[in-house]
């Protein structure tokens, strides 16, 4: 009995435990929850002291955190390999490509001497009437001709070279450029008949520092574009570093098989680089710009479903794209025929210094083109922008003495308009598809010679620059281009938005602007390849706009009175029917012009016909709401 007693004891004793345990939360009126938050406080609690317990710290493993978080930050921050203690410095001042597409020309200069990287043309916008090409504006090249120690070429696109010839007339400095650049630089000297001024060049080898002067080391490393052959550059001062990247894209599997020259470039990054100028052209494009030898499929499918001949238009420079199209013709079974004289020129350099090798029996003369059959001949020109000038354009509107566009000729444009062509393209299109020819222009058969967004990042990743000076584009460029920068780690107060003619004093320790020069374009007519002065140039754009009034008329000098009635033309002001009126009514402007003019006037006949434009000009303007030139013939008797 007394042990059922004990043994039932600690089964009440059980029962009543789990009773007390349960009677909190089954009492709804005692609410201990508060109880429960600080048991699962204590075991939490708890578990982490077992977890500190059981994971010390070891202090060695975190002073190598520490270590490598160092190592981060000074590889992120080379700057401190910089000379800060350096009183040296460099300026920086672009004479043309800032706000605009081409033109570029920059001169780097230091207390003693000066280079001029790239020397290059722009086109004339619509309004330039009779203009062919713009080359920059030498006046400060002048004021610093003794200091000038050489030229520095990247690469031989026309928006780099095209001026050197402008400028070698009136001044001559040595030209430092690898192989493909002088040669295309040296054709322009014999069409300008400056074949002397070869003994200038320089060539140079990748990869090789060359002292220029006594203030420059420059190193040209390779870069993939859209024209083979180009060049970043290294140029470095007792300052520091300076990259100049050119023009370029990061091409991998490029057609001639040598990519951009990372390493190079990395090695200066790791060095420590002052500033960076890169090329903002593409700054817009998030997508990565495709490799050249994409181009190659895309083609081979165009000239498939060609039914007769293959006209290919693409920009003379792109040797590398022309190669690519003749390779596909040649598969083909098709004959080569060149056309154009910067095509002709380009591809003769290409194959004659072996950056690209074809065999010469595929090529034949525009004369042998009709007697072959269309679909044995594929034909490579210009005028992928529509040049009026262009064989591809006198072919369209059939002046082109050997080639008359044919229905079944199918036209490839590999190129993409550049702005401010676009009303040209669209008018030579519509003169090719008159002709009953089919225009294959879509996407997949050009790719951009420019570095997008993620390659203008690795850029900067690469080069990892203290300073940083956007170029090569228009203001929308260069500003989107700095924002891409102050992502990849550049402070936004080291960038700095130049435009032409602005000059950059560059030092280990700061970056500002110290003065402006003149900057400009002079304005050439091609056929001669004369300057035509801007007085010339304002004349036109009146003429052309404002229209012309022709004043002739007889005066008495003794009286100032007219002799007999003033005979008054006008083109392009009013209307024929008008005419009559229009002279009746200038003719009172002259009455009362010499009815009031100043004592003295009539007798200095400069001055008077200087004075009669300006009232005639005025009275017109109020009249017509325009500024028509005013050309006076006035006769004194």
């Amino acid at each position: 009995m007394a042990e059922e007693q004990k043994s039932a004891a600690p089964q009440q004793n059980s029962d009543a435990n789990k009773n007390a345990q349960k009677k909190p939360y089954n009492n709804k009126r005692n609410n201990n929850r508060p109880n429960n938050k600080n048991n699962n406080q204590n075991r939490n609690n708890s578990k982490r002291r077992r977890r500190s317990h059981n994971a010390p710290t070891d202090e060695v493993l975190k002073n190598f955190v520490d270590k490598n978080h160092e190592i981060q930050k000074q590889r992120l921050n080379p700057h401190y390999k910089l000379n800060l203690d350096s009183k040296a410095k460099i300026r920086i001042t672009p004479l043309g490509g800032l706000g605009e597409i081409g033109g570029n020309i920059t001169v780097f200069e230091t207390e003693n001497e000066a280079i001029v990287v790239d020397v290059g043309m722009s086109f004339p916008d619509e309004e330039m009437h009779g203009v062919d090409i713009l080359v920059p504006d030498f006046t400060y090249l002048r004021q610093i001709k003794q200091k000038i120690v050489a030229i520095v070429i990247t690469h031989a696109h026309e928006d780099h070279i095209g001026a050197v010839p402008y400028l070698f007339k009136e001044m001559q400095f040595p030209i430092y450029a690898t192989p493909l650049p002088l040669a295309m630089i040296g054709n322009k000297f014999d069409e300008h008949h400056l074949k002397e001024f070869r003994r200038y060049f320089e060539p140079v080898e990748k990869r090789k520092v060359y002292k220029i002067g006594n203030d420059f080391e420059i190193e040209w490393m390779h870069m993939t574009h859209s024209i083979i052959d180009s060049s970043s550059l290294a140029i470095t001062t007792e300052s520091g570093t300076i990259i100049h990247t050119g023009d370029f894209k990061i091409d991998h599997t490029p057609v001639d098989g040598y990519p951009a020259d990372l390493h190079r470039l990395a090695h200066y990054g790791e060095k420590g680089v002052l500033c960076m100028l890169s090329d903002s052209t593409n700054s817009y494009n998030w997508d990565p710009t495709p490799s050249e030898t994409s181009v190659a499929p895309a083609l081979e499918r165009v000239f498939a479903k060609a039914e007769g001949r293959v006209i290919l238009s693409t920009f003379s420079s792109n040797i590398h794209r022309v190669y690519q199209a003749i390779q596909q013709g040649i598969k083909q079974g098709r004959k080569v025929c060149v056309i154009g004289r910067s095509m002709e020129r380009n591809l003769e350099v290409a194959m004659q210094y072996d950056y690209i090798r074809l065999p010469k029996n595929a090529f034949i003369d525009p004369e042998e083109v009709n007697m072959l059959s269309d679909k044995e001949v594929l034909i490579v020109t210009t005028g992928s922008q529509g040049e009026p000038s262009s064989a591809l354009f006198r072919m369209a509107i059939g002046e082109h003495r050997h080639i008359k566009i044919k229905p079944t000729d199918l036209i490839v444009l590999s190129s993409r308009a550049i702005p401010g062509n676009e009303a040209s393209i669209s008018q030579m299109l519509n003169y090719l598809q008159r002709c009953g020819a089919k225009v294959e222009n879509s996407r997949d058969i050009h790719v951009s010679g420019h570095a997008s967004i993620p390659e203008q990042q690795l850029m900067l990743r690469l080069v990892n620059p203290k300073f940083f000076l956007p170029v090569h584009g228009e203001y929308n460029h260069i500003m989107r281009h700095k924002e891409t920068a102050v992502g990849c780690g550049v402070p936004e107060r080291n960038i700095y938005l130049m435009t032409d003619g602005e000059s950059i004093e560059v030092t280990p320790k700061y970056m500002r602007k110290v003065k402006s020069v003149r900057v400009g374009k002079t304005y050439i007519d091609n056929q001669n390849n004369n300057e035509i002065e801007d007085d010339i140039v304002i004349d036109r754009q009146k003429l052309a706009t404002d229209g012309v009034v022709i004043i002739v008329a007889q005066v008495s000098q003794e009286d100032a009175k007219m002799l007999d009635k003033p005979r008054v033309t006008s083109f392009g002001l009013v209307a024929d029917k008008q005419d009559r009126a229009f002279a009746k009514e200038i003719e009172g402007i002259i009455e009362q012009f010499l009815l009031h003019m100043k004592e003295g006037l009539i007798l200095n006949h400069k001055a008077f016909e200087a004075e009669l434009r300006q009232v005639v000009r005025k009275h017109i303007f109020r009249r017509l709401k325009k500024y028509p030139l005013i050309v006076p013939n006035i006769f004194f008797r």
